[in-house]
């Protein structure tokens, strides 16, 4: 019994790296796997890698243990229990055009494997990790390629660890590892190095390597070890063409594979002596080894008898066609040119309201109390280039029989906004198509479902941050004016009991008074010179800045008016009351401040978390928008985030 789990060790360590005859037109590299040993029989599994097809002579092949013969036999039987693991660089040095190699050679492979091949995704940047464990969708896997980005530095080490686990221990496993340079991560890179080769060789796991445009004496050194330890090939690729092949060659290796058998003869002694020796594809190979019963758990890899003939040295790539990009790289640019054209409206929209004359806008202040809404500022602006013009004229079309422009524009008066409805239409598309570029960028990697989805959130976005922006900013000046605004009753007061009558009263206020109130009363000054009553004018002000407190002050007015009394006592008590509701508002505000905190701390604390973890870790935050699964828990967090936001909302807000 020790003899045959010898011998079956013995198979398992048989890397064959195959000696190429000189008249072979293509080179044949033979692979050994997947030894099982059950009673005197070992089965294992034999890879052949070559651009031809080819097939182990049955009848050159043939085994000695302790230097007697022992029968073997091989069966094209197709294999079960296959995987293998596409290793891929992403890091910074990849660049765009080196992703664009990954996406092509990763479909050429899949279309090259066997169906029966579960195939994942492992890659290492500054990070490394599985992307995608062994699987036999192979649309899902060309997705994770497709969202793959390069940034960071390199972790070679860490990605070969990651993928040996996700391969599992048992069934014929294959690892096909990309890279353009040395790991730059790791501290201790030697000892790093050989760890990984002794882990492949121990699980019997074959890698190709694919050695794209790097000569570092470092990188070639690891990409051969790891592939000498149990009969890989290294190709040295400089172009996209080369490393299609090299992955297709790889993929075919697959259907190359054959399953042999060895009836092992018994003996006494625990080291025993194997040698195998066949011909494939015309050319010869020979492997020996001494291996004892304590080899048999960790599955060596023997040391082939005359080393495989080092590649030789890339050649640089003849000048040609620049590689195929996929289309979704095409989306960054695509975007950037959205986001510059939107900017550059955007900034149109922005800054030619504020290129009026102090005259014109006194001009337009007055204007807008006898003219429709927007129409004063239309004449306040007279110096407009043709685009801006025909661009607010489209967008004052667009908001003419919109429910919400009338709301829109009260809002931009309480803001204090120099904009015109069509004005106002221009930001929020612009807005829409800079959330909507900048969200395709960061999911450039989703499938059509991921990129409508983006779509979606990017306009939605887009189009409700002005509305958010101008309500904040309406709210703002609004609070300002209630809190300034008792100080301005006294003002009032005072002028009343010095002899002033109300309009001088006002025209005090408008010259003293802190802003945002000196502007307000100025416009309420303007109206009475125009022909308007005095309370008219202040509840039109009331109206504007949806203050509470001032229509009380135009009630008191009114009834003062009515029945007689005195204005200045009558100012001073409203004064009081308005000063006292302040100070219990912001008690109110202090005993909330600590639960709003929270509040804001809970809702900023996912989006902070994404953004960081899209920095450092793209390709595992890529996973929420390229598979279904990924969607569905994004959209779930959205609409769950919102109802969280509107839930603390209602619980801090105290109504004095």
């Amino acid at each position: 019994m020790r003899r045959v789990v010898a011998v079956a060790v013995a198979a398992v360590a048989l890397v064959l790296p195959g000696a190429s005859l000189a008249v072979a037109a293509d080179p044949v590299t033979v692979g050994i796997s997947d030894l099982t040993a059950s009673g005197s029989t070992l089965t294992g599994v034999l890879t052949l890698r070559s651009r031809s097809a080819v097939r182990v002579d049955a009848g050159s092949l043939k085994a000695r243990v302790d230097g007697q013969d022992a029968p073997i036999s091989i069966t094209q039987a197709p294999m079960v229990g296959r995987r293998a693991m596409l290793v891929i660089d992403t890091s910074g040095s990849m660049k765009l055009s080196g992703m664009a190699t990954v996406r092509a050679a990763t479909a050429q492979y899949l279309k090259d494997v066997p169906a029966d091949v579960l195939v994942g995704v492992a890659t290492f940047s500054d990070t490394a990790g599985v992307d995608l464990a062994p699987t036999a969708d192979r649309p899902a896997v060309q997705r994770v390629v497709n969202g793959l980005a390069a940034r960071g530095d390199t972790s070679l080490y860490a990605g070969m660890r990651s993928a040996i686990s996700a391969l599992g221990p048992k069934g014929d496993r294959s690892i096909v590892l990309l890279s353009d340079g040395a790991d730059t991560k790791d501290k201790a890179k030697e000892q790093s190095r050989l760890a990984v080769t002794a882990a492949l060789k121990a699980a019997g796991v074959r890698t190709d390597v694919v050695q794209f445009q790097t000569t570092d004496p470092e990188a070639v050194v690891a990409l051969r070890g790891f592939a000498g330890a149990n009969g890989g090939s290294v190709v040295a690729a400089g172009d996209t063409a080369a490393v299609t092949a090299a992955f297709r060659d790889s993929a075919k290796a697959l259907d190359s594979q054959v399953e042999f058998t060895i009836n092992a003869p018994a003996g006494p002694t625990k080291a025993h002596a194997v040698t195998l020796t066949g011909t494939a594809g015309s050319q010869p190979f020979a492997f020996s080894r001494t291996l004892d019963f304590g080899d048999a758990a960790a599955v060596p890899t023997p040391t082939p008898s005359a080393p495989a003939p080092a590649p030789a040295p890339a050649a640089l790539p003849p000048l040609g066609p620049l590689p195929t990009v996929a289309s979704q790289d095409w989306l960054p640019w695509v975007a950037s040119g959205l986001v510059a054209l939107a900017l550059f409206a955007l900034g149109t929209a922005v800054v030619l309201p504020s290129l009026q004359t102090r005259r014109e806008r006194r001009v337009a202040a007055v204007e807008s109390y006898v003219m429709p809404l927007g129409t004063a500022m239309a004449h306040g602006r007279a110096r407009q280039t043709p685009v801006t013009e025909q661009l607010t004229a489209f967008g004052d079309r667009v908001m003419k029989d919109r429910k919400g422009t009338e709301g829109t524009m009260s809002l931009m008066e309480r803001a204090d906004l120099p904009f015109r409805a069509g004005e106002w239409f221009i930001v929020h598309v612009c807005t829409g198509v800079v959330a909507t570029a900048l969200v395709f960028v960061v999911m450039r990697g989703a499938g059509p479902l991921g990129l409508l989805i983006a779509l979606l959130m990017g306009g939605g976005l887009g189009f409700a941050l002005p509305t958010v922006a101008l309500r904040f900013l309406a709210a703002r000046r609004a609070k300002k004016f209630e809190r300034v605004l008792p100080d301005v009753l006294m003002l009032v007061a005072t002028s009343l009991r010095s002899g002033f009558g109300l309009p001088q009263a006002l025209d005090a206020v408008a010259r003293d008074a802190a802003e945002p109130a000196a502007k307000e009363f100025s416009r309420a000054l303007a109206e009475t010179r125009i022909g308007t009553d005095v309370s008219d004018a202040l509840t039109h002000m009331a109206d504007r800045m949806d203050s509470t407190a001032m229509r009380w002050t135009v009630m008191a007015i009114r009834i003062q008016r009515e029945v007689g009394g005195n204005l200045a006592d009558t100012l001073l008590t409203t004064a009081k009351t308005l000063r006292e509701r302040e100070g219990l508002r912001r008690m109110v505000a202090t005993l909330s401040a600590e639960g709003k905190l929270s509040a804001y701390i809970l809702v900023a604390l996912p989006i902070g978390l994404f953004g960081y973890m899209c920095m450092v870790n793209y390709e595992y935050v890529s996973l929420l928008w390229s598979n279904a699964l990924g969607i569905a828990m994004l959209v779930a967090t959205i609409v769950m985030l919102g109802i969280g936001i509107l839930w603390m909302r209602k619980v801090v807000q105290i109504e004095v």
